[in-house]
């Protein structure tokens, strides 16, 4: 935090503004707490659906989640999916203006960027976007849930809104903090 208050009074003063005339740097809020519990060090495993009546594909992986200025959760993970190396990066905090929790998420296998907005309720954050589908390539709406299962245990559940309008479940990621 000293870095970011000795950045915005190195601006201020840049700009002629006086340190006292500068308005207070933003502070984390009570839903930038509720993104704590996803910070550490992580031992995934996971099973998830390729195609339509395939059976599922599991792959083990790690996940690294740092706080950004308390702000942010910033999470790298990385498995081998198949026989590739893969290595996702997700960004996840929340937004006082809109009121939801926003994010982006990337991936080596892929070049889209995800673009989350979502709410939390109790232990689970859920996280809305739109992407193309993984069969017909279409913009499809999708969302991505956390559960907080407790201190040392985390699920991560993706899903696809189908043609019927109903959401079905392609991916479950269980995440166990490394000991």
């Amino acid at each position: 935090m000293r870095t970011v208050a000795a950045v915005g009074v190195a601006l201020a003063v840049a700009a002629g503004v006086r340190a006292q005339d500068a308005p207070p740097l933003p502070t984390p809020e009570k839903q930038h707490e509720w993104l704590a519990q996803l910070a550490g060090e992580w031992v995934t495993e996971a099973e998830a659906v390729m195609a339509p009546g395939q059976p599922p594909v599991k792959f083990k992986g790690t996940e690294s989640v740092r706080l950004l200025g308390g702000m942010w959760a910033v999470s790298e993970m990385k498995n081998e999916v198949m026989g590739a190396a893969m290595t996702g990066v997700m960004q996840i905090g929340y937004d006082p203006k809109s009121g939801k929790y926003v994010g982006t998420f990337v991936c080596s296998a892929g070049p889209e960027l995800w673009k989350y907005e979502g709410t939390v309720d109790g232990n689970t954050l859920t996280l809305n976007t739109v992407g193309p589908h993984m069969v017909t390539g279409k913009p499809t709406k999708m969302k991505d849930v956390i559960e907080i299962k407790g201190k040392d245990e985390k699920v991560l559940t993706s899903h696809v809104l189908g043609d019927d309008g109903k959401w079905v479940q392609f991916m479950t990621m269980t995440a166990k903090r490394k000991k």
